[in-house]
């Protein structure tokens, strides 16, 4: 008798516990989403900016920074490749690059100015990838949650009651499978547009750091 009187405070316990979830579940749902749709905002004004990149600009940009380098001209330098950075990320780092070339020990600052582009990539994608793994689990935690107090209206014959639990736990699913289906989308993309920008920055820093001389040098 003490051992079932045990195992009802527990059930009931976890059964209240779930109903005081459902609210905090439901305002993450949407906060989740609301992120989500400003990601793909985001995304977009990244995308329209990739599309003016031409490698022609980035290896002629180079290599004239390269030959103001050679000549101690910085302020050109920078000038030769304001074309390039896609991204504020990409621009802070590419003249933190410029800053350092060609001086005592740049070639590390060159490497741990494209070691920490590459973790701030990271940093920016690890939001959405969060959004990959918690959109479903919030739609399913938001799908389980009015289950229970929807079979209670089953039980008792309150339709009404079986019916608008039935409704947010449907509607809470379809929007937690659509933030984890765009979530998942915009880190693909963004995975390879990152990479692209930081193929781009080693190619940069590999032409501003060559030893050959400038062209008609002797």
């Amino acid at each position: 008798m003490i051992f079932a009187v045990t195992t009802h405070d527990l059930d009931e316990a976890i059964f209240r516990v779930a109903n005081v979830l459902e609210i905090p579940v439901l305002v993450l749902a949407l906060l989740a989403l609301a992120l989500v749709i400003f990601e793909l905002g985001s995304y977009v004004v990244e995308l329209a900016a990739r599309r003016r990149r031409r490698f022609a600009t980035l290896s002629d940009g180079a290599e004239r920074a390269r030959q103001a380098l050679i000549a101690g001209e910085r302020e050109v330098a920078q000038r030769a490749v304001a074309d390039v950075p896609r991204s504020p990320a990409m621009a802070q780092t590419l003249s933190f690059m410029i800053a350092h070339a060609r001086t005592d020990g740049g070639d590390h600052q060159l490497n741990k100015a494209l070691a920490d582009f590459d973790f701030e990539s990271q940093r920016r994608l690890a939001r959405t990838r969060l959004l990959v793994r918690a959109g479903p689990a919030l739609g399913l935690m938001g799908t389980l949650i009015p289950l229970s107090p929807a079979l209670t209206g089953l039980a008792n014959g309150n339709t009404a009651a079986l019916s608008e639990n039935l409704r947010v736990a449907f509607s809470v699913t379809v929007v937690g499978l659509l933030i984890g289906a765009v979530a998942f989308g915009l880190s693909l993309s963004r995975d390879r547009m990152y990479g692209q920008d930081l193929s781009d920055l080693e190619y940069v820093a590999a032409i501003i750091s060559d030893p050959r001389p400038v062209a008609g040098d002797t």
